[in-house]
């Protein structure tokens, strides 16, 4: 059984659309805005993740049921990336915090 990551770039452009319902020039139209960002084989081939492809329907939930522009999906992906970040360092602060906490009761444990 195979473990694929979903960062790992599997998908060419015309995979991608398909899956998206998209046409491949809407998606390179995303790359140039910004919006999604394929990585390339032999600088050349565009490569689409899973987490790519998520995006891409994310960004056509955005645009298409809600009506945002191009622009608000810019600002919308980019305040959602950064709540991801402050939740992840959030998770990391509260891990990291409950060792020293269990670390403190061994050492208190060990002196009485």
């Amino acid at each position: 059984m195979s473990t694929q990551h979903k960062d790992e770039p599997v998908y060419m452009i015309s995979i991608a659309a398909r899956l998206c319902h998209m046409h491949p020039q809407t998606l390179r139209l995303y790359e140039r805005l910004g919006l999604v960002q394929p990585q390339r084989r032999n600088g050349r081939n565009r490569l689409y993740s899973e987490e790519d492809i998520q995006r891409l329907q994310q960004i056509q939930r955005l645009t298409q049921d809600l009506g945002v522009n191009l622009a608000g999906v810019e600002v919308i992906l980019g305040l959602l990336e950064r709540l991801k970040q402050t939740q992840e360092e959030a998770e990391n602060r509260m891990d990291e915090m409950r060792r020293e906490f269990e670390a403190e009761i061994r050492h208190f444990s060990q002196r009485g």
